[in-house]
């Protein structure tokens, strides 16, 4: 517990900062979504508890705070600890290359690859984001990919689907605080059952991909998400073999389909491989992420 008596010692931000770390490494929590160190997960509690920039801890360290924000940073620290949520539900708050979404445990906390991919328009696989006119966003969650479209392609319309109604209230929640809601229009939908013949340039989609082993031995912190959001079935790859066969039929001729997979790639290239697997890396990932023109993907529903 966070005692009175540390309520009053620890007067600045640096102060702060050494105690949570040193109660989040002596406590042996779990990290990860956003955050991979005890030191990170401490200075992201910190900064936006006290609505400061996420990406500007120095200039703060030496910051004496006032009673009510060191009770306030006492409560989160113990909050972390003995809830054992990820951080970003206590605050509300998570971050993608910049951009803040609001987040609670009714979404996934976002953390997709493809969210760093669409920070300079997806150029390893789109040429020209001006002539994208449509995103599809499947399994959206948060919507936070869905905004980053909007704002990496502003001559699209983007529709964003999830099978969770709570997880679209979010989504409508962050939509609206960015101001798009003339430009991203939500579907309740089991990947493209609701869209009818509609047709895309561009599909993207963060997919429940991990294995039911590996859901079942998730540490607290990944409990707390909501577990419809991750299990992807014995080996993870149950809804990309669905959007597999399916995305052909919703992609405009030229169009193309980006999926992050996770640890999947040997699966797919193994029950695919014919397939011509674009793999995609980031800063933080190789092979995690694969694109797919419209081509091969009418090619592979043709064999099938």
């Amino acid at each position: 517990m966070v005692t009175t008596t540390a309520v009053e010692d620890l007067a600045t931000i640096r102060d702060w900062l050494r105690y949570a770390t040193s109660r989040f490494t002596e406590t042996g929590l779990a990290f990860g979504h956003g955050t991979e160190t005890p030191l990170d997960e401490a200075a992201f509690l910190i900064l936006t508890a006290l609505h400061l920039p996420i990406d500007q801890l120095e200039p703060w360290l030496n910051a004496r705070l006032t009673h009510a924000e060191r009770q306030r940073l006492a409560d989160l620290i113990e909050a972390r600890i003995s809830t054992r949520k990820p951080a970003p539900y206590l605050v509300n708050a998570a971050w993608i290359k910049g951009h803040r979404f609001y987040v609670d445990e009714r979404v996934i906390v976002p953390r997709s690859y493809i969210g760093e991919l669409l920070d300079d328009g997806l150029s390893a696989v789109v040429a020209d984001p001006d002539g994208i006119e449509s995103v599809l966003d499947l399994c959206t969650g948060s919507g936070c990919l869905a905004i980053l479209a909007a704002l990496a392609f502003p001559n699209a319309a983007v529709d964003a689907v999830d099978i969770s109604a709570d997880a679209l209230e979010v989504a409508k929640r962050n939509v609206s605080d960015y101001g798009l809601g003339e430009r991203v229009t939500l579907y309740r939908s089991d990947l493209f059952a609701a869209l009818g013949a509609k047709t895309y340039d561009l599909i993207i989609s963060n997919p429940p991909y991990v294995t039911a082993a590996a859901v079942s031995s998730f540490p607290p912190e990944y409990k707390a998400e909501p577990r419809l959001a991750h299990l992807g079935g014995d080996d993870g790859m149950d809804l990309v073999r669905r959007i597999l066969a399916d995305a052909a039929v919703h992609l405009n001729p030229e169009g193309m389909c980006v999926v992050e997979i996770g640890m999947g790639r040997e699966t797919l290239e193994t029950e695919y491989p014919d397939v011509p697997f674009l793999w995609l890396d980031t800063e933080q990932s190789e092979g995690e992420l694969f694109a797919l023109p419209a081509d091969a993907l009418r090619a592979l529903r043709d064999e099938s």
